[in-house]
Order: C-alpha cells, then structure tokens, then sequence
C-alpha cells in the first residue's frame, strides 16, 4: 500500500511555496500547494473539536474552532521572514472561553494527560501569557498539538499542527477590543503597527483588567494602580477610545444554528454571515469566496449555536460592549470611589 502524501507534496514543497509567497514570485501551482495544504487542516479541526466539545460537556466553557485566512497566512509570512509555512502551527484553530483562571488551569492540566496519540509540541509554560503577559497586554495560554492516529483516513494529515486557545471571558474581552481597534482604525495594536498610542492604551487596560477582575498583574507589574489609571484615562482622552467603542452597534447579521458559518467583513465594515450544515460544502465555499472577494476579511469558523459564535468571534460583529463594561468597573475599583 502506497503511504500516504503529505498535504502539498511535501513539506519541503510547502516551505518553498511560502518563500515564494514571501518573495512575491508564487507560481500558481505555488497556489495550490498552499491550497491544498490549508485545506487539509479541515480534518485536523474537525478531530480537536469533537474532543474538546465532549470533554466540555455539562460545562459553562465556550469552545470554536477557526480555519486561518488565506489573506492572514500570507500576512504572517511578510511579518515573520524566519517562518516557514510548513512549520505554521496556528492554520488550525480551536478557542476555549472559561469563566475564571481556575477553571482554565484545571481543565488544561487535564487535557494534558488525555490518551491519545496526538503530540504536545510545547513545554506547559512556553505559551503561558497569562503567567508572563505579551507587552501588547495580551494573557491567555496557547498550546500546540501535532496531528496523529492510527487511522487510514487520518495518515494523510499526519504532522499537520493545531493550536488550542485558552482565555478567560475578560482576556477574550481584550482580545476582542483589539481586533475591533484594527476594524475601526489604521491602527493594529495586535501587531504592533500605526499609531502606538492605541497600543499603548491597550496595554494599559489589560492591566486594568487583570487587577480588577482577576487579581492578577499583566504588562506593568512594577506600576501602582493610580499610574496605570491615570495614564490609562489620558490617552483615552486623546483618542476617545471608550467613546468610539460605546459608540458601536452590534452586528444584527442573522447567525443560525447551522454549524458552520462565513463571516465575510467588508472594508466599510459590514458584516455578512453565510450558514452551511455541512463542513465540506462551507471549505468548498470559503475558497471559492475568497478568490471572489479578495479585498474581503473572509472567516470560516465553527460552534455548536450561534451565541457561541459570537461570543468567541464578537471581533467580526464589532462587539466591545463587554470590554467597555470590564473597563468601567476597573477604573471604577482601581480609584477607590
């Protein structure tokens, strides 16, 4: 029996394609190299999803799963030039929402001792932004699994990489705040581009957070409270960051409860939501849409109902309502009154 080959070609063939992408000089076999490769991740999240949603079961933790953009792939091989694309470990995508620290933690240990075949690629704390926050102020926890079974089926996307989310509700509210700044603004505080003032604010509230809400410290450890509010409220008084925030209305854009929905965001910012009940027919038409709408932020993402989707994509409906209340009740508690 003929063993099977790895998504692409190879993996080698894969890296090349990626360089090209990087050089500006893809082929259009380059093209379907990557295609092809982003696609076989599809199976990979569907294997991670089952796992995660039936470990999680009877809980109040939210899970999704997300197939990175064309668009963002691309975009992450211009900004990092040592990356190579067979070796990207976040193509694949499933987020777990829980309602504390505690909960995150325990449940993490836990999965860490499931039995199964699958390889954890990381050392538990070399993605732990909860214990050493990224200077953006990002916390969370990441781990990176590395695709294996024993099934005929399953040999083919032996080696593919997914990576396993975890945030508590008010550092998916931060996360959340800073993709809608980059919607909303020239500004990328994510990946620390235009305007540093944004960055800068952003960093500061998810200190603020993190004491008020999680007794916790993030980016300024070394600050007092009265340091980080007040340079908080300044520069929120330059950009009128709050007031642009409050000032946005949620998407009414209609989420079923099919499983598996586009999110297809225009640069004008609106929102359209396509629904498919079955996972090839949404891949099948994600490519399709994507070579359609170029200049579209195009998403296919995965949750059981539709408030799941928009509790763990809130960035795509332009929802910071629950970041501006967190904030609110920081600034709140961290003055005193």
């Amino acid at each position: 029996m003929t063993e099977p080959t790895f998504p692409g070609g190879s993996k080698s063939r894969v890296t090349l394609a990626g360089e090209r992408i990087r050089q500006d000089t893809a082929t259009a076999d380059d093209l379907r190299v990557i295609e092809a490769w982003r696609a076989a991740h599809r199976g990979v999240l569907n294997t991670f999803q089952a796992i995660l949603r039936n470990r999680t079961r009877g809980t109040k933790v939210s899970v999704a799963q997300r197939h990175k953009r064309r668009t963002t792939i691309y975009d992450k091989l211009t900004r990092l030039p040592g990356m190579q694309l067979a070796r990207m470990d976040d193509v694949a995508g499933c987020r777990l929402i829980f309602r504390s620290i505690k909960d995150l933690k325990a449940f993490r240990l836990k999965f860490h001792k499931a039995r199964f075949n699958h390889k954890l690629r990381n050392e538990p704390d070399k993605y732990d932004y909860i214990k050493r926050p990224k200077e953006t102020g990002y916390r969370g926890i990441h781990d990176v699994y590395e695709y294996d079974v024993n099934s005929e089926a399953g040999k083919a996307l032996a080696g593919l990489y997914i990576e396993i989310q975890y945030r508590t509700l008010v550092q998916h509210a931060w996360a959340t705040a800073v993709e809608v700044i980059g919607f909303i603004t020239k500004s990328q505080p994510k990946f620390q581009r235009g305007d540093t003032r944004y960055e800068r604010a952003m960093a500061l509230a998810s200190e603020l957070l993190a004491r008020a809400h999680e007794q916790q410290t993030a980016s300024f450890p070394n600050a007092s409270d009265r340091e980080i509010l007040d340079e908080f409220l300044l520069l929120d008084a330059e950009l009128h960051l709050m007031q642009t925030l409050r000032g946005l209305n949620r998407a009414k854009s209609d989420v079923t409860d099919k499983r598996n929905s586009i999110l297809i965001f225009s640069k004008v910012g609106e929102l359209e939501v396509r629904s498919f009940r079955d996972a090839t027919d949404a891949l099948s038409a994600l490519f399709q849409l994507e070579k359609q709408m170029p200049d579209r932020d195009i998403v296919l993402v995965r949750a059981d109902t539709s408030e799941d989707v928009r509790l763990a994509f809130r960035n795509y409906f332009t929802d910071a309502r629950e970041f501006v209340r967190l904030v609110d009740v920081a600034c709140t508690k961290l003055s005193g009154k």
